[in-house]
């Protein structure tokens, strides 16, 4: 038998006050939600949003160019195709009776 232990990750429990005065926009952010889960799961997204922006950053994936777009080239949008509303297209036209 295989006797190595299997490390589990630690939980990470965190206690912190955080002013106004400290950090304005994340304060203003953070407030709108009353005290527990929802300002929790904001604070968690946003840190989140943090570490993906912060690694691209360090990563960044380069968008193929085209032989257009390196010359400056920017082509006309295709037309619209006709949308085919024939109730529509007949609201001024004659009233219909009936007998």
């Amino acid at each position: 038998m295989d006797e190595t232990k299997r490390v589990e990750p630690e939980t990470i429990r965190m206690l912190f006050e955080l002013d106004r005065a400290d950090d304005p926009q994340l304060y203003d952010d953070l407030i709108r939600f009353k005290k527990g889960t929802k300002r929790i799961n904001r604070l968690r997204l946003l840190a989140r949003e943090g570490v993906v922006m912060q690694l691209s950053l360090l990563h960044p994936v380069a968008a193929p160019r085209t032989a257009a777009a390196q010359v400056g080239y920017v082509a006309p949008p295709e037309p619209a195709a006709p949308i085919d509303m024939p109730l529509a297209a007949d609201v001024f036209g004659a009233p219909i009776t009936g007998g």
